[in-house]
């Protein structure tokens, strides 16, 4: 979404109750390995104007969840993002957060409209060809046509790939779309604010393990992790 001022910031209770919620939902989910042992993430982004501010801390952030996987198999994720008029490029599938920190740094975000239609296509045609995990999307608005994008987020789902979806700020309309994007998949949405990079470090580390582990790697990662995963464990229990 082209440039937007004065974001404003969850409250405190608000954004633990959603958190605590997320990681429930991602604890329930049942996970799908894929056959060649590694996990296998789709990490697809808007890269419009408003997002600017956040997509170097996202950078950062996203090598968490290669560490978090490292005794589980590994992990496979491939950066999909979307910017401009019309824009939407996806990266070869990559193992070391090196390497999608690389891809990651090279991109500059640009004014235009939310091609999230265009990710879930992407996503049912990759896990078409070879089974994909899960699919994580961080934006900040829904700028298209509802029943359209539901309409292929629900065969999405069909396919068994949860999106998990971080939604920064608190935008009502990107909130509505994005729970039912969530729910149609069987995943989960969470909100963020750019205060909250700890916070954001745990859920993206969350799914990574889900993705690469199924639940009962979840749930141990929790009990050595503490923080924000430590809610998977409590909710599991």
């Amino acid at each position: 979404m082209s440039g937007e001022k004065g974001k404003k910031t969850l409250p405190t209770q608000q954004n633990a109750d959603q958190v605590s919620a997320f990681l429930a939902k991602v604890a329930a989910t049942p996970a799908v390995k894929s056959a060649g042992g590694r996990g296998r993430l789709l990490f697809a982004m808007d890269a419009t104007a408003s997002r600017e501010p956040s997509w170097d801390q996202a950078c950062h952030l996203q090598a968490e969840m290669f560490h978090a996987t490292d005794g589980l198999g590994g992990l496979e994720v491939q950066l999909v993002f979307f910017r401009g008029f019309g824009e939407c490029k996806s990266s070869p599938w990559v193992a070391s957060s090196a390497e999608l920190v690389r891809r990651m740094t090279k991109v500059r975000c640009l004014g235009g409209r939310t091609q999230i239609r265009k990710i879930l296509r992407h996503a049912i045609r990759e896990t078409d060809s070879k089974r994909v995990n899960a699919l994580v999307f961080v934006g900040d608005a829904f700028e298209e046509d509802i029943d359209d994008v539901c309409d292929i987020a629900g065969e999405l789902g069909v396919r068994g790939v949860p999106a998990f979806v971080f939604q920064e700020g608190n935008d009502p309309v990107a909130t509505g779309a994005f729970r039912q994007i969530a729910k149609l998949t069987g995943g989960a949405h969470c909100s963020f604010d750019l205060a909250s990079a700890q916070q954001l470090k745990d859920l993206l580390s969350a799914v990574a393990v889900f993705a690469a582990g199924g639940r009962m790697a979840l749930e141990d990662y929790s009990s050595k992790k503490g923080g924000a995963a430590r809610l998977i464990s409590n909710q599991m229990k």
